[in-house]
């Protein structure tokens, strides 16, 4: 707000002056009229501005002054050669616009070129503040994750969010699917909560690549353009990022590596949840939605039983325990007595692991020998 109203003082001030002063000698109204016009064109260019980096800007300045030094060099020409009079005027203005506007161009699209670093301590944060940024990707937003890391404070820097990304967002959350259409609204609820983390700047872009239509492509060149990593949890895009050089930040990833550390021989007391794939195996959950395979375990399904973990399964697509129950080790212990404590039985947490149907499935058929 304070930006709107100082660039609504900075129109009528120009307005005002063109009223009192009347330059273009015409009646003191139509001044007015003419100076809000240059104000509102000052503003529009002055936002037009602010989405450059500041790689550009340099260099346009620095060929808008070369262009204005060489066009000074040709009016000197022009003068000597062309007789005084409205052409050799026309000629000496014509040269210094043009050689001003190819300066201005030219200097802009070589811009990224400069070394910032070298010029000292004034611009040499100039591509440390662009490693800073974080850009968002479909999937992260509305996997959700990504807020409750950002309110814990291990996220930090300016996320930013492209607009092309927002217009995929409000298309699934106006999908006449009621599914798609509530994971679209609650990714625009997890933008709504990453605003109000205070350690956190959301910055929404405007850029876009037209040529180029698949999203995920249009945020390896967006990170490209920003020297930024991606954030999202999609395997396919993390594959391909990486090829091309771009940093990521997988969720997935993270949250694997958050897991604790269960190594073979240890023994874990879990609920056997379902029947698994191969003969006589069940399948248990832990909490944080890890899938343990378990054998000789199908006939203790709805009960809590100790297993022994005999090897663990780790990939980017998640990880996978796999283990034995003893039977008769179990009924040998005092009591003789297993466990039939049906905890509360919650739908288990999809992992990483489980969203990967062909990594699933391929593990799952590979029968773990008991030991």
């Amino acid at each position: 707000m304070d930006i709107i109203f100082v660039r609504l003082l900075f129109v009528v001030v120009v307005a005002v002056t063109c009223f009192v002063i009347d330059p273009f000698n015409v009646p003191r109204p139509a001044d007015a009229g003419i100076g809000v016009l240059i104000g509102l064109a000052i503003v529009f260019f002055e936002w037009k501005l602010r989405r450059v980096s500041l790689k550009r800007l340099i260099g346009a300045a620095i060929g808008s002054i070369l262009g204005i030094c060489g066009a000074y060099l040709f009016a000197l020409v022009i003068r000597s050669s062309v007789p005084a009079g409205n052409t050799q005027s026309f000629l000496q203005i014509l040269v210094m616009l043009l050689m001003a506007y190819v300066g201005l161009i030219v200097g802009a699209n070589k811009g990224d070129l400069l070394n910032l670093a070298a010029l000292g301590g004034i611009f040499g944060g100039e591509k440390q503040s662009k490693k800073s940024y974080k850009i968002l990707d479909t999937s992260v937003i509305i996997d959700g994750r990504i807020a409750d890391i950002a309110e814990t404070g291990f996220l930090d820097g300016t996320i930013v969010t492209p607009q092309f990304v927002l217009r995929e967002l409000q298309l699934v959350a106006d999908s006449a699917d009621s599914l798609k259409r509530n994971r679209g609204r609650r990714g625009l609820d997890i933008l709504q909560r990453l605003q109000k983390v205070a350690n956190l700047q959301i910055q929404i872009v405007e850029d876009d690549f037209p040529a180029i239509r698949e999203v995920d492509l249009k945020l390896i060149e967006l990170a490209k353009l920003y020297e930024g990593k991606i954030i999202t949890n999609d395997f396919n895009l993390n594959k391909v990022a990486q090829l091309q050089g771009v940093e990521v930040l997988n969720i997935n990833e993270l949250a694997n590596s958050l897991k604790p550390i269960v190594l073979p021989g240890e023994t874990m007391r879990v609920f056997i949840l379902k029947e698994g794939k191969e003969y006589n195996q069940g399948v248990a959950y832990l909490d944080d939605g890890t899938m343990v395979v378990v054998d000789n375990a199908r006939k203790m399904i709805g009960k809590t039983i100790d297993v022994s973990v005999t090897s663990v399964l780790q990939t980017t697509a998640g990880k996978m325990i796999f283990g034995k129950w003893d039977e008769r080790a179990a009924y040998a212990r005092p009591g003789g007595q297993v466990s039939s404590t049906t905890a509360p039985v919650a739908v288990p947490v999809v992992t990483p692991a489980a969203q990967t149907p062909a990594v699933q499935s391929s593990v799952v058929e590979t029968k773990t020998s008991p030991s």
